[in-house]
């Protein structure tokens, strides 16, 4: 394998078995793009504005600010709520890219460390590399939201 030869170039396997490990019990950010504000807004029938107030924070980082999800106060996802996700079909890009993740996917090590947490790695069908790079791409084409 060449030294930018990713490990995956002959895809990984994964299959979401809801565990919902990934959305509950550890605090967290979840952070939204615009199409995600859109399209959880828009899924829960609530103006833009008015789910920015409802269902998230802005996260400051120096220079630039980031909206995140609110979380319960047993770190539960703000969206967890009898025994799943409320928000399935509106999910952002976030959730629905895991565990197909940057930082997830720079090793062979990093994903045997994200395996030890999430039960559906190694499970199922092969996810392609071109399907990987495709759910990397999307972060870089629907960037985070920043507000104002």
């Amino acid at each position: 394998m060449e030294a930018n030869d990713p490990f995956y170039r002959q895809g990984l396997r994964f299959f979401c078995t809801r565990c919902n490990k990934c959305c509950r019990h550890e605090s967290g950010y979840v952070f939204l793009s615009e199409k995600d504000i859109n399209r959880l807004a828009s899924g829960l029938g609530l103006s833009n504005d008015r789910f920015l107030r409802t269902y998230t924070k802005k996260i400051h980082f120096g220079f630039t600010s980031r909206v995140s999800l609110l979380e319960q106060k047993n770190f539960d996802c703000i969206f967890w709520k009898n025994g799943g996700c409320s928000v399935y079909e509106h999910r952002p890009l976030q959730c629905r890219a895991f565990p197909f993740w940057p930082q997830n996917v720079e090793s062979e090590e990093s994903w045997e460390e994200t395996a030890t947490e999430c039960p559906g790695i190694h499970l199922g069908p092969r996810h392609s590399h071109e399907t990987i790079i495709e759910w990397l791409d999307k972060r870089t084409k629907e960037p985070f939201f920043e507000p104002k």
